[in-house]
């Protein structure tokens, strides 16, 4: 298990990467982002939601709360990043697969 620092290291350059490649996707989607001590929402207004994404230092996961059911992802040393363990898919891809579900269908691209 990662140490605390060394999660908060990961979670915070993962957060932040994918807060950027959202702020980039927001003018194609019809979505908002905004960060707000560390956690990352989402705002949709048609249909209305909002997604979480919030750092979990004790347990070292990134939880993401999106569609009425809550994601947890561990770190993965060999990929590097944050990952879905029952998919396996990483942060930005689950993130766009979400997005993508919510609105019905419109790719989004988080790169």
């Amino acid at each position: 298990m990662l140490d605390e620092i060394t999660f908060r290291r990961h979670a915070d350059s993962a957060l932040e990467s994918l807060k950027k490649a959202l702020i980039l996707a927001e003018s194609d989607a019809d979505f908002e982002v905004e960060e707000q001590n560390g956690v990352l929402n989402i705002s949709f207004d048609e249909p209305p939601s909002k997604f979480v994404l919030t750092p979990n230092a004790p347990v070292r996961q990134i939880w993401i709360s999106a569609l009425s059911t809550s994601f947890k992802l561990d770190w993965d040393d060999a990929s590097q990043t944050f990952v879905l363990p029952k998919t396996g898919e990483s942060l930005k891809p689950l993130v766009a697969r979400l997005i993508r579900e919510h609105l019905g269908g419109n790719e989004v691209v988080l790169s």
